[in-house]
């Protein structure tokens, strides 16, 4: 039991650090409002599946809550038995993020392979975290997983369409925005108590729409239609409850 006890505080202690480190990332380099057209063989100018600049505010939020997430866990349920299992996953993420920003600027590439484990291992975290402290626990990580989604999905689509995989932009777009928005109802589907989650993929969906309302109306349409089908769950959830 104080092997347990300890393993557990060691895991606070991890996503704390990691959480500190995630946190102060941006200002340890130039920060990050999306891949520059010029990262990619085939430049990737006014890309359709990025999501507008203002839609990664977002991340100031995620920032600020998973610090909360990390101290209130470290202070108040440092060796809670429901809070254990959701830290080393949790961990594993925010320590890869930690340096994504960098890499990011340095290789799509590499940043779309460590986005998409950093995904991974934020789902398992949602997935594993206790139905008490919905604030403190599950919510936090729930948006930070939402957005990891859509920006899993949005670099994919960028980094095929920049080195001329199959498809061009357009094309990858269509496709990103279908896989993202089924990635995101099945998700939701399977766990159906973090509806900040899809409320997170929801917003990235918005700064879509906004990329594409003048130029690409079918691009936006889709994405609207993603929205819409991302939303309904949660307006029945929430008239249920009413």
């Amino acid at each position: 039991m104080s092997f347990d006890r300890d393993r557990a505080r060691l895991a606070a202690v991890l996503v704390l650090t990691a959480g500190m480190a995630f946190a102060i990332s941006p200002f340890l380099t130039d920060g990050f409002n999306g891949f520059t057209a010029d990262q990619f063989p085939i430049p990737q100018v006014d890309a359709p599946i990025q999501p507008a600049g203002w839609a990664f505010s977002i991340w100031g939020l995620i920032y600020v809550w998973l610090l909360i997430h990390a101290v209130f866990g470290m202070v108040k349920r440092d060796d809670d038995p429901a809070w254990a299992p959701m830290r080393w996953p949790l961990f594993a993420s925010l320590a890869l993020g930690a340096s994504w920003i960098s890499v990011a600027q340095q290789s799509p590439v590499l940043a779309t392979i460590q986005i998409w484990l950093m995904l991974i291992a934020a789902l398992i975290s949602l997935h594993l975290s206790p139905r008490s402290d919905r604030w403190t626990a599950q919510a936090p990580v729930a948006i930070y997983a939402g957005w990891l989604t859509a920006a899993s999905f949005v670099s994919l689509g960028l980094t095929l369409a920049g080195y001329g995989i199959l498809l061009d932009a357009v094309g990858w777009a269509v496709v990103g925005l279908i896989a993202l928005s089924g990635f995101a109802i099945a998700f939701q589907r399977y766990l159906d108590r973090a509806p900040e989650y899809s409320l997170t993929v929801i917003w990235a969906l918005c700064g879509v729409v906004a990329v594409n309302l003048a130029g690409r109306p079918v691009i936006a349409g889709l994405a609207v239609a993603a929205i819409a089908a991302l939303a309904l769950p949660l307006i029945r959830r929430r008239s249920a409850m009413s």
